[in-house]
């Protein structure tokens, strides 16, 4: 099993973000904009919900692969670091779900 992380995921997301163009997929992503980021981010959690209903185990694993990596690429392009999304799901678990979502600001 491999130890690779999420925080290491960001931190290679950083690295190709300083990358050019040519050589890198995130730095492509990433210069397309924060909508297109995005986008691709929609379509890769469309392709996990698809998987998660119909294919098997290997294939969600490999969509919730990529909806991971899209999610950090578009946190990346906001300027929102792993570590503050982290920070928001540590004080919600201090309540069950259903009084967090109560406490909510209606939208």
């Amino acid at each position: 099993m491999s130890k690779f992380t999420l925080v290491d995921l960001e931190n290679r997301i950083k690295e190709r973000a300083a990358a050019s163009a040519e050589e890198s997929y995130t730095r492509k992503l990433l210069d397309r904009g924060v909508a297109q980021c995005a986008k691709k981010f929609g379509e890769e959690a469309v392709e996990a919900v698809l998987a998660a209903v119909a294919e098997d185990r290997e294939r969600v694993i490999a969509e919730s692969a990529d909806v991971l990596y899209h999610l950090l690429v578009v946190l990346h392009a906001r300027g929102v670091t792993l570590a503050e999304v982290e920070a928001t799901l540590g004080a919600r678990s201090t309540k069950s779900g259903l009084a967090e979502k109560a406490s909510r600001p209606p939208k």
